[in-house]
């Protein structure tokens, strides 16, 4: 490999959330890291190397969104999911969370319904509720160790208060990747509700080989009904340059959704965003195609190592992302005496799964965006812990 993704980067003291921020959240900072889903690699060398020398000029003002930026991100979208998306139809925001809650804001009301398909992306739950909306849940099938959507369910909850589902595609934390199908008919359903599909689409390019993303508004007949939130930082590990885009075809929305980030302050750029965006996409393919020939290895270690040593674990192969949804319900325990076995004996911070919805309990989900040496020792860590209170 031309990149070093072995490479140990020590990255305590350094503000890291992921690192420095577990005593705050799990009450220790005694464990190894594996929760949060950013990565323990350096960014392509292009980027380092842009950011490094835009860092030299030392003058960091307001910074402009040119015809670079917006072109990088065109050609990176069509040259990887062959979709041709015009300039116009693109808004840059700080984050994808921050866009999704910008778009319930503008498109639904308070006591509207928004569909969620647990288990999913946690923040989804705060942002809905806390903006006064309701929560409709449509939860995903688990069978023979493979999740798909409830398309009947859905189709059974659907009323003339529900103006919104929000999309995770790839699904964080199950690591599906939808395929067309899928993702036609569920768009169906909502379509004959008139129902807005809001698609978080950040792990976009994190998919591995045999699987393909497809984005829901590359489907014409659906582009108009779709709102797409995209970005380069989990592709890249730039998620704190707060550099996003959202992506709207259809033009009254799009108008609406713009002038309501106009009004909130959100469209001023990031000078180093917009540094590590463009360089990102211009010069970071090579990069990405290695890590994920890194990621598909470290994933193939984990499933070996779980089946040989911890068989009472199942893992629940992720077809794209670079999160691992583990099962542990063979361990019978509540979710408190399990997150203790991780955190306290096993000294893992993983996420608990009770905290992605209805259907995550028993589960966690695991980070393996990391180096293979620190990835073996948090699964030998894990194997002496569950042994031990096997024997207990």
């Amino acid at each position: 490999m031309k990149y070093d993704f072995d490479r140990y980067i020590e990255r305590r003291n350094t503000k890291s959330v992921k690192w420095d921020g577990m005593k705050d959240i799990f009450g220790t900072s005694d464990a190894l890291a594996m929760w949060v889903a950013d990565m323990d690699f350096l960014s392509p060398p292009k980027v380092v190397e842009a950011l490094t020398e835009r860092a030299k000029h030392g003058i960091y003002g307001y910074t402009l969104k040119d015809e670079e930026f917006y072109a990088s991100f065109m050609k990176w979208l069509e040259r990887r999911h062959n979709w041709k998306v015009k300039k116009e139809w693109i808004v840059a925001t700080p984050g994808v969370v921050s866009a999704l809650s910008v778009a319930v804001l503008t498109f639904t009301e308070p006591n509207d319904e928004i569909v969620l398909q647990p288990p999913v992306y946690y923040p989804f739950f705060r942002l809905v509720e806390g903006l006064k909306r309701k929560i409709v849940y449509n939860p995903l099938k688990f069978e023979n160790g493979r999740y798909t959507m409830d398309f009947d369910d859905l189709e059974k909850k659907m009323n003339s208060k529900t103006k919104m589902l929000i999309l995770c595609s790839p699904q964080n934390p199950t690591g599906r990747v939808w395929t067309k199908e899928e993702l036609e008919k569920l768009a169906k359903i909502c379509q004959e509700h008139n129902v807005l599909i809001a698609s978080d689409e950040i792990h976009a390019d994190i998919v591995y080989k045999n699987h393909r993303h497809v984005p829901m508004a590359s489907l014409n007949d659906f582009s108009d009904m779709t709102i797409t939130f995209m970005a380069p930082s989990k592709t890249f590990n730039i998620a704190g340059l707060n550099t996003a885009m959202t992506v709207i075809s259809n033009e009254e929305m799009l108008q609406k959704f713009s002038t309501m980030i106009s009004n909130m302050g959100l469209g001023i750029g990031n000078v180093f965003g917009v540094t590590a965006s463009i360089n990102a996409y211009e010069y970071g393919e090579e990069w990405l195609e290695e890590l994920l020939d890194y990621l598909k290895e470290n994933l193939e270690f984990l499933k070996s190592f779980v089946r040989e040593r911890i068989p009472q674990v199942k893992v629940v192969e992720p077809e794209g992302t670079y999160l691992v949804w583990l099962d542990f319900r063979e361990l019978n325990m509540d979710d408190q005496e399990l997150r203790k076995l991780m955190l306290e004996k096993a000294k893992i911070a993983l996420d608990d799964g009770y905290i992605f919805g209805p259907g995550g309990s028993g589960f966690q989900r695991m980070n393996i965006a990391t180096p293979r040496t620190l990835l073996k020792e948090a699964l030998e860590r894990m194997e002496k812990a569950v042994l031990s209170a096997q024997r207990a």
